[in-house]
């Protein structure tokens, strides 16, 4: 949902129900996205706002899922892995 689609958010300052909404739809897909959206919303709060570290924690999460994919399952005995699944070397 963007600040267009909620226009309240620009008369007000954000809350983390703000955060966890974009939060919503994280996937890989979408994550540098969100990530960028949520960085926007937090960016005229203080150090150390709840929000704002909220926000903070979801961006590392984003740009690890961008580059990490999501796990979707293990590698079974015949079957191959799924392309998302990215195993530690």
């Amino acid at each position: 949902m963007s600040e267009f689609e909620r226009a309240d958010r620009l008369e007000r300052e954000p809350t983390i129900e703000d955060v966890r909404q974009l939060m919503g739809a994280s996937t890989p897909h979408f994550a540098l996205h969100l990530r960028n959206r949520i960085r926007q919303l937090i960016e005229p709060l203080p150090e150390g706002h709840p929000v704002r570290l909220e926000g903070e924690r979801e961006i590392r999460r984003l740009d690890h899922i961008a580059v990490e994919g999501e796990h979707r399952g293990t590698q079974s005995e015949g079957l191959l892995e799924m392309p998302s699944l990215r195993t530690e070397e």
